[in-house]
């Protein structure tokens, strides 16, 4: 039960603070964070809890990092189900504590989507596309950076600025992803075609975490 708890209260604080500077931060008038702000904030999200609760459930936060870490034979299949409940029960919490605290129209919330969804009008091909590869670099940098063979206690570090380059590459295609927890936290929220598209945003990150696991396992396990 620790670990779950831990993975809650890891998924609760990326939401909540990711997702937090998106709604609250980005567009303040002309003190506003911008897109680089709220992709220093996704990153600074996982560095500090996988500081705080890593070492408890292994700082997954992520449903799509939990299929990555089991296809590179990092994770157990028989704790997959728990975690990611306890990732969407720490999304939903957090979506529902912005929800409290925003006044007025939620609109997208800190909804991902494509098309006329997308910030940047970006396809579904390129959703597609770009939230596939992103989340499997990222567990490209998780699994490498947690290598027993890695220097120690830098890992944190390494996939939380990880996290930070992806948001600042993707924000304008989807709204970033990479998170089929924190995605689904704000489409419900968001509701609408939002809700509709949210598929994508389990697809790809899910399929680019095993073919990223599957890689690492085969090519760089015994490196």
């Amino acid at each position: 039960m620790k670990k779950l708890f831990a993975e809650l209260f890891g998924t609760f604080w990326l939401v909540f603070g990711g997702c937090g500077s998106a709604i609250f931060a980005a567009g303040f008038p002309e003190l506003g964070i911008g897109f680089a702000g709220v992709a220093l904030a996704f990153g600074l999200t996982v560095l500090t809890m996988a500081y705080a609760v890593g070492h408890i459930s292994g700082g997954h936060f992520n449903p799509a990092v939990s299929f990555g870490l089991w296809a590179g034979g990092k994770f157990e299949l028989k704790n997959l189900l728990g975690y990611i409940v306890a990732q969407l029960v720490g999304a939903l919490l957090a979506a529902g504590a912005l929800y409290t605290i925003f006044s007025g129209d939620v609109g997208g919330f800190a909804a991902n989507g494509f098309d006329e969804l997308s910030p940047g009008k970006y396809t579904m091909t390129s959703a597609l596309m770009a939230e596939f590869l992103l989340t499997f670099f990222f567990l490209i940098i998780i699994l490498g950076s947690t290598h027993k063979n890695a220097p120690k206690g830098f890992a944190p570090i390494a996939i939380g600025l990880g996290l930070t380059l992806i948001h600042l590459i993707s924000i304008p295609i989807t709204n970033t992803s990479v998170n089929p927890a924190r995605s689904t936290s704000q489409a419900l929220f968001a509701g609408g075609d939002y809700t509709a598209q949210l598929w994508l945003f389990w697809l790809a990150p899910i399929a680019g975490a095993i073919v990223a696991g599957l890689v690492h396992k085969y090519l760089f396990e015994e490196a």
